[in-house]
C-alpha cells in the first residue's frame, strides 16, 4: 500500500475514529485502525471495540499501490496531531510496518494484517429512515444526560427509541429523573422495533453530527443492531450493537394529576440554584424550593458549610409548601430549556415533578424529588 493524504483530512478522520477505540485493550488488534488504499484513490478507514464500528472515507491526493493493514489507532493520531499544518501526509507499508512520511519526519510503525481485524456483522436492518442531523442532535441533547450510569441496571445505559401510530420518541432515565423527547414518526419508521441505543454510540454520534450538521442522517435498525450513515457516499458509517434489555414503561412515571403549576424564567432560576447550592456537599446536595405566591425561595443548609438562601420573582397562585431537589439534577434540566420561561407541574412533597417549557415543547422532563 502507498497512499499520499492532506495533514487535515487525515487528522479530522482519525479523530472520528480513534475515539471508538479503547485505551486498554486485552486484544492487541482493538487498538489498531484498519487503513485501507483503493484503486479509485479514496482511503478507507475502520475501527471498532466489537459493539461499536465507525466507517469513515477520505480522498487521498494519490494512491500510487492499493492494499490495506493495520496500525495503532491513538499513535497515529497522535503523529498526524503534531505534524506541520498543510503538510501531505505519506503513508507506504514495508517490511511488516508503515512508513509515515510528512516533510522532514519520518515514522516507522508495527502493524497487524488486515484479514485478523474483526468486522460487525450487521445483518438485515429492515426498519429504514431519515432524519436532519439538526433534529437528531437536538433529540440526543435534551435526553442523554438522564441516561443512567450504573452498569447494574444496564438496560437504562442508553437513550430508549420507541415509534407510536404518529410519532417517534426518545427516552432516557437513571430512575431518578426522566426525560423524554418526541417527534413527528419519520417516513419508513413504521413496524420499528423498540430499542435502546448504548450510551457510547450515543456519545461518537453526537460529535460526528456537528460536522454535517446541514445533511440528513440515514438510520437502518433491526432489533439487535442500528447503523448511522452521515455525508452520502464519501461520508461516515457508525454500526452498533444495541443493548439486550427491556427499558421499563417511562409512561408510568410521567404525572398526569399534578395541579400547581409554577412559572420562572429558566436561566435565572438556574444561576440562582447553582449559586446557593455552592455550599452543598455530597451529603447535601439538595436544595430546598419554598413556594408562595409570587416567589420561590431556594435555600441550601449544610452542617460543614452554613446555609444560603435566595429569593426569585415567580408565577405562582396556589397553596405554599416546600420541596427538595438534587442540584444537579436540577440544574441539568434547565439548561436544556430555550427561551424565556419553564413550567414546573408539582403535586406535593413526595411526588415527582413534570418540568417543561410549555405544553406544545417536544421535550419532558420528570424529576423526583429529595427529602430535606
Amino acid at each position: 500500500m502507498k497512499a499520499t493524504l492532506e495533514r487535515a483530512a487525515l487528522l479530522r478522520c482519525l479523530s472520528h475514529v480513534q475515539s471508538v477505540v479503547e485505551r486498554r485493550n486485552t486484544i492487541p488488534i482493538l487498538s489498531n485502525v484498519l487503513v485501507e488504499a483503493s484503486a479509485d484513490g479514496v482511503l478507507r478507514l475502520m475501527a471498532t471495540d466489537l459493539d461499536l464500528q465507525v466507517v469513515e472515507y477520505l480522498p487521498a491526493v494519490s494512491v500510487e499501490a492499493p492494499g490495506a493493514i493495520t496500525v495503532s489507532a491513538h499513535l497515529l493520531f497522535d503523529i498526524a496531531r503534531k505534524l506541520p499544518d498543510g503538510a501531505q501526509v505519506s503513508l507506504q507499508t514495508a517490511d511488516n510496518r508503515l512508513v509515515v512520511k510528512a516533510g522532514r519526519s519520518r515514522f516507522q510503525l508495527p502493524t497487524l494484517p488486515r484479514d485478523d481485524f474483526p468486522v460487525i456483522v450487521e445483518g438485515d436492518l429492515p426498519t429504514s429512515f431519515e432524519l436532519p442531523a439538526a433534529t437528531l442532535a437536538q433529540l440526543i441533547d435534551r435526553t442523554r444526560f438522564a441516561i443512567s450510569t450504573e452498569e447494574t441496571r444496564y438496560y437504562l445505559n442508553g437513550i430508549f427509541l420507541h415509534v407510536t401510530e404518529t410519532e417517534l420518541k426518545a427516552a432516557a432515565t437513571d430512575g431518578h429523573r426522566l426525560a423524554r423527547f418526541t417527534l413527528e414518526k419519520p417516513e419508513g419508521a413504521d413496524g420499528m422495533p423498540d430499542v435502546i441505543v448504548p450510551r457510547k454510540c450515543v456519545g461518537e454520534l453526537r460529535k460526528l453530527l456537528d460536522e454535517h450538521a446541514d445533511s440528513a442522517v440515514i438510520i437502518d435498525l433491526s432489533a439487535s443492531k442500528i447503523r448511522f450513515s452521515l455525508g452520502g457516499e464519501n461520508g461516515v458509517v457508525l454500526t452498533s450493537k444495541l443493548i439486550d434489555g427491556t427499558f421499563p414503561d417511562y409512561n408510568r412515571v410521567i404525572p398526569t394529576g399534578n395541579d400547581k403549576l409554577l412559572r420562572l424564567d429558566p436561566k435565572s432560576f438556574r444561576e440562582a440554584v447553582d449559586r446557593v447550592a455552592t455550599i452543598a456537599t455530597e451529603k447535601t446536595r439538595a436544595v430546598k424550593m419554598g413556594l408562595d405566591t409570587d416567589r420561590v425561595t431556594l435555600s441550601v443548609t449544610s452542617p460543614d458549610n452554613g446555609t444560603a438562601a435566595e429569593e426569585l420573582p415567580a408565577d405562582y397562585g396556589f397553596t405554599g409548601f416546600e420541596i427538595g431537589f438534587n442540584a444537579n439534577y436540577l440544574k441539568d434540566i434547565l439548561s436544556q430549556i430555550d427561551g424565556d420561561n419553564v413550567e414546573l407541574h408539582l403535586a406535593d412533597a413526595g411526588a415527582p415533578t413534570l418540568i417543561r417549557q410549555n405544553d406544545k415543547s417536544p421535550a419532558l422532563y420528570v424529576l423526583m424529588p429529595m427529602r430535606v
